[in-house]
């Protein structure tokens, strides 16, 4: 609800961010031209911080860190770029050294700080231990990668805008066993990581559902090196499908030593991404990920995004930039929305608490992975994808793709 409050300037800038969503600043210049005033040049923008915990060194800096850093930083330069915005977005970075404890530190740093509310958090291992932490002090989390089932059931300020396990392996699942019709499927997963265990639990229950006999299941340890154990007997059951979930590290061995070890079947590893197919070459051709963004979606937004990331890293963005990027995005239109709803006579920064209620009731918002929504615990909704690798490019799955190395 807008209060009367409110300058009409700031009511028109800020229901410009709120139209605009991510739609780009031509979009935004276009509504302010409609404006019957302009801006008041006495009233200052008023600048909030919000924490940014990613890896940005250590093991998973260049699996997810870095591209995490890059689409939040790409999200904020348009935020801050809006034409007359009176409000723009201070990124306080936090690297959490890949590291659990390195994690867990920068939350009682940003908290300290005062932030109301923390995007990032890349490994669900570790935010399953600094997420209670904001949870008690009542800071908003809201996570761009961490995809564990459960995690957001934490607490109320907890959100996430990865699709979480329970949701996105089920529907792939259902998507690559229409078109490939594996009877019989083994599975191999990081035993000692959250996201990993989740993601194997998942896939499990959805292949039973389908009536898909497990006829084997492999277990690994993070750091480790040598699979030839595992995979020998994976390949002596002969699956038609071999299901493997890890972080990007072990990802990336085993997809190589199980091609070595000449394993046919098609290989479906949920996270499977640009990373992991520089790192494994023609080994990658094949691989079939279930994942949340893809560059070919039928999305303007979408679209506008790989053109912006493009001319600023010279690179294409990969699905942990597309979901940091709509992160801040979604995050700022609750930020706006909750400074609507305060008695004030110009704008002003809104607390954690009713920022947390803002993100609530965000549903259907335009983003470039599509139309965004909450469910009750502050996981995402949004329809996911499934991908191939095919000539060292991730390309839409099909029933007619092959895909067999």
């Amino acid at each position: 609800m807008i209060r009367t409050g409110i300058t009409q300037f700031t009511f028109a800038t800020v229901v410009i961010g709120l139209i605009a969503g991510l739609c780009g600043c031509d979009i935004v210049a276009d509504i302010l031209t409609q404006t019957d005033e302009g801006p008041d040049e006495s009233e200052a923008p008023v600048s909030i911080d919000i924490g940014l915990v990613a890896p940005l060194t250590g093991e998973y800096a260049a699996a997810y860190g870095i591209s995490m850093e890059r689409g939040f930083n790409l999200a904020r330069d348009e935020i801050n770029g809006l034409p007359n915005t009176l409000l723009t977005i201070n990124l306080l970075v936090e690297d959490d050294l890949s590291a659990r404890d390195g994690m867990v530190s920068a939350f009682e740093r940003l908290i300290h700080a005062g932030v109301p509310a923390i995007v990032g958090i890349a490994i669900s291992d570790q935010a399953q231990h600094a997420f209670p932490i904001a949870q008690e002090n009542q800071v908003v989390v809201f996570s761009s990668v961490s995809s564990a089932a459960g995690l957001s059931s934490i607490g109320d300020y907890i959100f996430r805008a990865a699709l979480a396990a329970d949701k996105i392996n089920p529907a792939g699942v259902n998507i690559t066993h229409d078109a490939l019709g594996y009877e019989s499927a083994a599975m191999i997963y990081d035993v000692t990581d959250l996201y990993s265990t989740s993601s194997n639990e998942q896939l499990t229950a959805a292949l039973l559902d389908r009536g898909v006999n497990v006829l084997l299941t492999e277990t690994f340890q993070k750091g480790e090196t040598d699979f030839t154990a595992q995979l020998t007997a994976i390949m002596e059951s002969n699956p038609d499908a071999l299901f493997i979930s890890g972080l990007s590290p072990e990802m990336v061995r085993v997809t190589l030593q199980a091609r070595a070890i000449g394993i046919e079947a098609p290989y479906i590893v949920p996270q499977f991404g640009m990373n992991e197919i520089q790192l494994t070459g023609g080994a990658a051709d094949g691989v079939i990920a279930f994942t949340s963004w893809d560059r070919a979606l039928d999305n303007p937004i979408s679209h506008d995004f790989v053109d912006s990331y493009q001319a600023a890293y010279g690179i294409d963005p990969d699905k942990w930039a597309a979901q940091s990027y709509a992160t801040l995005h979604i995050l700022y239109h609750a930020i706006t929305e909750a400074a609507f709803s305060m008695d004030s006579t110009a704008i002003a920064i809104p607390d954690a608490m009713a920022i947390r209620d803002a993100l609530a009731e965000v549903r259907d918002f335009s983003t470039n992975l599509g139309d965004f929504s909450f469910d009750a615990v502050g996981d995402a909704l949004y329809n996911p994808v499934v991908l191939i690798v095919k000539n060292g490019s991730l390309t839409p799955f099909g029933e007619s793709e092959a895909v067999s190395p």
